[in-house]
């Protein structure tokens, strides 16, 4: 194991730093057609890796695994949003599709819990998997029925992304305090410049999400955050207002569009000057072009509260397999073929190269920009997931709504709380 690895379990596990909400804690069974064996025709995989790049890479990792033995694979891609709406019609039709890209968490534990999701542990037997550290294989794992479900295949982290050469023509430099933050927008206001790009409208309003938990981790720590998004906490506490009143510093400074736009054009607006930094995750770089990469960097989301260990988001991709399906053999084919180093070596070169890759043996990009955010991972004290991540994708639209609210009408932050714990209490007490 290398120290990476090392670090990174002790991380994730070491401290609970998935949290039980990102643990799949449901029971799984598979259904006699998904022992199947060959069937005549391609394992289809539904994919939400819509940008260009991204559905190219994925395009490529299909057509090597079509070389390589008897199974083949068809790719579906389909927008992101439409993906994620359409997931439980997928899962629970009479035919559907064999694989999907998605993460392991609390969705995939609600899908396994009404034995939708194909058992997996046999593959994690297999030499591809064989080396991947026991936190990846605990998140893949059914705490209840002790069966794999998910195979994890990259992950990243977010920041404060922005255009190098744009901060140099602006004369500005990376902030590591919330009070240089502050200055940093003050600066870059005074230039005509929109700080803060955000990215929150159209179909993309979870963007707002990440804003609400990096203040919520930085200001009341991961552990807080996690119970409330279990509902151990509430939406209208002193904790979260408290969140809020920090937030009521720097929303001034927000693109004025910003729930008005979805992210993918924010990140234009961004790589063309009209705003000076933006948090997102590194899956926005796949809708960037290619000779702008290079000029792109991030900062850590600042400091507030020195005495709070400091947490940072780092999602987790990759596959699960429907229970249904008719094509089990082929199934565990490609999965297999997904765990391995030279497909997710193969992803990372023919998109942006901005995730890491979870096999053990497999080289990121090594680009000072990947370099910078895997030592950020490294160096954190506790890492998050992504609100619906660590939640639900039930609870996400609850989210979505108030935030969105909160950024157009500020001075209601009271009852945009209450309605957002109503909302919530109900979707928990489910």
């Amino acid at each position: 194991m290398t120290a990476f690895n090392a670090t990174r379990r002790r991380f994730l596990i070491g401290s609970g730093a998935v949290g039980a909400g990102a643990l799949l804690s449901s029971c799984v069974t598979q259904s006699p057609s998904s022992s199947a064996g060959k069937s005549g025709g391609p394992v289809t995989l539904q994919s939400n890796l819509s940008s260009p790049q991204a559905k190219a890479a994925m395009q490529k990792i299909v057509a090597a695994f079509d070389k390589r033995g008897d199974a083949t694979a068809q790719l579906n891609t389909v927008a992101s949003e439409t993906f994620r709406t359409q997931l439980p019609t997928y899962l629970t039709s009479a035919n559907p599709p064999d694989v999907y890209t998605w993460y392991p968490g609390s969705v995939a534990e609600s899908y396994a819990k009404k034995d939708l999701l194909l058992d997996l542990d046999d593959i994690w037997t297999k030499p591809e998997l064989s080396g991947y550290t026991d936190a990846l294989k605990k998140l893949c794992t059914s705490s209840s029925s002790g069966k794999k479900v998910f195979v994890p295949t990259s992950y990243y982290w977010w920041g404060m992304f922005y255009r190098k050469s744009n901060f140099a023509k602006w004369g500005v430099k990376e902030p590591k305090t919330w009070d240089e933050f502050l200055d940093l927008c003050d600066k870059l206001k005074s230039k005509g410049v929109d700080p803060i790009g955000l990215g929150a409208g159209g179909d993309t309003p979870w963007v707002a999400s990440a804003w609400f938990d990096y203040l919520d981790i930085r200001i009341n720590g991961a552990g807080f955050h996690r119970e409330l998004l279990a509902g151990k906490h509430r939406f209208d506490g002193p904790e979260v207002r408290k969140v809020f009143d920090k937030w009521d510093e720097v929303r001034p400074y927000f693109d004025p569009n910003g729930t008005a736009i979805p992210f993918q054009d924010a990140t234009t607006r961004l790589l063309q000057g009209h705003t000076g930094m933006m948090l997102i995750g590194t899956f926005f770089a796949d809708a960037a072009p290619k000779d702008a990469l290079d000029d792109l960097d991030f900062f850590q989301f600042p400091i507030i509260d020195p005495k709070v260990p400091v947490a940072e988001e780092a999602p987790t991709d990759g596959y699960f397999a429907s229970a249904r399906t008719g094509r089990g053999d082929d199934v565990k084919e490609l999965l297999r073929y997904l765990a391995t180093a030279e497909a997710q070596e193969l992803y990372l070169k023919s998109s942006s190269g901005t995730t890491l890759p979870t096999h053990p043996d497999a080289k990121d990009a090594g680009t000072p920009l990947v370099l910078k955010g895997r030592k950020l991972i490294e160096s954190a004290a506790d890492l998050t997931q992504f609100f619906n991540r660590d939640s639900s994708d039930a609870l996400q639209p609850t989210a979505d709504t108030a935030l969105v609210h909160y950024l157009s009408k500020p001075k209601e932050i009271g009852s945009i709380l209450t309605t957002w714990q109503r909302s919530a209490q109900k979707i928990w007490s489910q």
